[in-house]
């Protein structure tokens, strides 16, 4: 598929997380591409996924597109998500067709500064999709002035600057898809249908669901904290 292809394939529709890490239920033993595979069945129009070897297993099960990512963890930087160009040149070896990077201004693992990284990043890999992970309005507009194909709303509430936001937030969404040209994922804190309605009444490109459709240890404990 080219670029256009891509974006046109996922256009106004759901991509499903479907992710595990090493302390949950469900990591490792191709889970996720049997997630994946159910996530097709559901009519999802594409895939998050984290790790080459789930998203190696996510490949076997479904021809979707597939938003990839690797989650390190440096001692020296916040930043965790797709943080160097190792995870980049790993991800790019998969044929994923989007990579995402986190693109928050915090400093990066060696002292890296965003600018200098993704400058990089789009010299090696001129053709790739790259989405931006942000946590704010000014994060998804320098993402998308120093060349990010789409912006994500993804880290929104998760950083020290945006902790305690109400998310979805739609104020952020309304303002993004208002004020920027650049394709808009909604992604983070859609638990339900109504959420996800709502979401889409602004101009998204597409929106992402993962925890309330592909982890059961936490959609278990949502319910019985409804009844503690």
């Amino acid at each position: 598929m080219t670029n256009a292809e891509i974006l046109k394939k996922i256009y106004r529709g759901l991509i499903v997380s479907c992710q595990a890490l090493p302390d949950e239920p469900l990591y490792g033993y191709h889970f996720m591409g049997k997630m994946a595979f159910a996530a097709k069945e559901g009519g999802a129009v594409g895939i998050r996924a984290n790790t080459v070897s789930d998203i190696l297993d996510i490949r076997k099960e479904v021809d979707l597109p597939v938003i990839g990512i690797i989650k390190s963890v440096y001692k020296d930087s916040d930043v965790f998500i797709t943080p160097t160009m190792a995870e980049v040149d790993a991800l790019a070896e998969t044929g994923v067709e989007i990579i995402a990077i986190d693109a928050t201004d915090r400093p990066r693992p060696n002292g890296g500064d965003l600018d200098s990284f993704f400058k990089a990043v789009r010299e090696k890999y001129p053709n790739q999709l790259f989405m931006a992970d942000c946590s704010c309005f000014e994060d998804c507009k320098h993402a998308a002035e120093i060349g990010f194909d789409l912006v994500g709303t993804t880290l929104c509430g998760y950083t020290e600057k945006t902790r305690g936001t109400e998310i979805p937030s739609y104020a952020l969404i309304e303002r993004i898809t208002r004020e920027l040209s650049v394709p808009v994922i909604a992604e983070g804190g859609v638990w339900e249908r109504g959420q996800l309605q709502k979401v889409f009444s602004y101009p998204v490109h597409a929106a992402v669901v993962g925890t309330a459709i592909t982890r059961p240890r936490d959609i278990t404990r949502r319910f019985v904290e409804a009844i503690s």
